[in-house]
């Protein structure tokens, strides 16, 4: 760990006595002065106001998850892998597999309530040897898939935008400069709002809560309702909607089904966001995994019901396949106007809006628990929290300038988008397993278990599915999107994900792995700890 940043941490067991079996160092640290401050469970002194309590907590899980209007702004990627009934079986059975990765990520959360999140919990579970390497990749791979989340949400955002003009502007030609635009708009407003209004983001996400129920329960009863009256074409039958299976993508069905669960990956897959504030908010050890399964349980519903609603809506088919956003002409059939999908678009990009600050919070954090240990290049200036602001100002900023490159590299590109939407999964999935897995492999002995506990064969089951899930359909995910392959169609998330794996192996081989000693506090906060440190 480079400079003062390593004397901010608490040493692990080994280094003293005066460790608890916790991982904590309870003796008194006098670097200078005789001012008090508490050491939190990541093992680094309290820097962040608690300024969060469960509701804005789980706020920000269901507004960074956003399940339902990432499932309608995203829904291109899934569309044509099995038509209607692929759309929702394949939601179902990702969201299954999803539950298990949740519970494992919830238990980790109650053990080491830590911002580090999978970064800490990586490097702590597989023990001593490993636990170095494994949890600087798995911190790397976490804040990229973050990243990628953000550029995702904000591609969608550009096109709702572009979208919304393009209903009500028949003559207009959508080009990718016009969502280029939109989708610089959209990361910049987003960085501000993060930045400067950090002591308004639980209200924020309070009110995020609200919109995307509001939203929800607006756009079910719009797009069930409207269908069938005033001289619009009915709703679908149930038949097209649960049982015609339609694909012709050149693969076999089976493997169309489980390739397709891709779309509901994205949107059930951002379930450690509320880990990476489990330092801002009282109870961490308890109320970040209420707050995680409020999410997953929130989403699932909101999701599988805006999945049936819209599915019911569609009159033409064939249609989808020829819109640049097929959420926006799935909007039209229902309403039979411009007007009525530019309202409903309307919900999507408020809810949308919402999901790119609260990434902004959740990347920011992320990046910062990895410069505090030294694990980023210049850690003294993206490992500080700002004195007024009281964020992580340097790592948010840099997060939206690294957004930025990306937005100028694959907005307005089908095949890019796909391959960025996979790119996500794969680096958040290998962030979860660099957790999760060698808890496993290690018989999930080397953390001190919280309140929330899998005890016996059932964490073994959990951890085991979960594992299971994500390594075999990491390999699915990235296969080519249709048969015969060509340039425009192939799949280049796994290229991605190895670009992005080697750039962070040349970073810890070349300089990183000599000074850095990474996170070895292995659970249960210690109450009433404190240490005397510097202003």
């Amino acid at each position: 760990m480079a400079g003062s940043e390593a004397e901010r941490q608490a040493p692990s067991k080994a280094d003293g006595d005066s460790k608890s079996d916790s991982g904590f160092d309870a003796s008194i640290v006098k670097p200078g002065n005789d001012q008090q401050a508490t050491i939190n469970a990541s093992g680094h002194v309290q820097e962040l106001q608690q300024n969060f309590n469960l509701l804005a907590l789980a706020g920000v899980g269901l507004v960074v998850g956003n399940v339902w209007p990432a499932i309608g702004g995203s829904i291109l990627v899934a569309i044509f892998n099995g038509g209607p009934p692929g759309v929702l079986y394949e939601f179902i059975v990702v969201s299954a597999f999803y539950w298990t990765v949740a519970a494992s990520i919830a238990e980790l959360s109650s053990a080491i309530p830590s911002s580090a999140g999978v970064y800490h919990w990586a490097s702590v579970t597989p023990g001593r040897r490993w636990g170095r390497v494994v949890g600087f990749f798995a911190g790397w791979w976490n804040y990229l898939a973050w990243v990628l989340g953000a550029a995702s949400m904000s591609a969608i955002m550009g096109n709702t935008v572009v979208q919304m003009y393009a209903l009500n502007h028949p003559d207009f030609v959508a080009e990718a400069w016009h969502v280029f635009i939109a989708y610089i708009l959209t990361t910049w407003i987003a960085c501000a709002v993060v930045c400067l209004f950090n002591s308004a983001m639980p209200s924020l996400n309070k009110f995020g809560v609200f919109a995307v129920l509001a939203g929800f329960i607006i756009t079910v009863i719009v797009v069930a309702v409207m269908p069938g009256t005033g001289g619009r074409p009915g709703h679908a039958s149930s038949s097209f909607v649960w049982k015609e299976w339609q694909a012709d993508i050149g693969y076999p069905s089976g493997f169309v089904f489980v390739a397709g669960m891709l779309n509901g990956a994205f949107s059930v897959g951002p379930v450690d966001a509320t880990t990476h504030l489990a330092e801002e908010i009282p109870d961490p050890q308890r109320n970040v995994p209420i707050a995680l399964f409020l999410q997953v349980i929130t989403g699932f519903v909101t999701g599988f019901v805006y999945l049936v609603a819209i599915m019911y809506a569609i009159n033409d088919y064939d249609a989808l396949f020829e819109s640049a956003y097929p959420i926006a002409e799935i909007y039209r059939q229902a309403t039979g106007s411009a007007a009525g999908a530019t309202g409903l678009l309307a919900l999507i990009m408020i809810c949308i809006a919402l999901t790119v600050i609260g990434l902004y919070i959740t990347c920011g954090r992320t990046l910062w628990a990895l410069a505090r240990d030294g694990a980023t290049p210049f850690p003294h200036v993206l490992g500080k929290i700002h004195p007024n602001l009281d964020m992580p100002l340097w790592s948010t900023l840099i997060t939206c300038v690294i957004v930025t490159i990306l937005g100028a590299i694959y907005v307005g590109s089908l095949t890019a988008f796909n391959a960025f939407v996979g790119s996500f999964i794969l680096l958040s999935s290998s962030s979860f397993l660099a957790c999760i897995l060698p808890n496993l492999l290690t018989g999930r002995k080397n953390i001190t278990y919280g309140p929330f506990h899998m005890k016996g064969w059932i964490g073994y089951a959990m951890n085991g599915i979960a594992c299971a899930y994500m390594l075999v359909w990491a390999v699915i995910y990235s296969f080519p999107t249709v048969l015969p392959v060509n340039a425009q169609n192939m799949n280049y998330a796994c290229l991605i994900w190895g670009g992005f794996t080697i750039f962070v192996g040349a970073w810890w081989f070349g300089s990183a792995r000599k000074g850095y000693q990474g996170p070895t506090a292995t659970g249960a906060v210690v109450p009433g700890m404190d240490i005397e440190t510097a202003e």
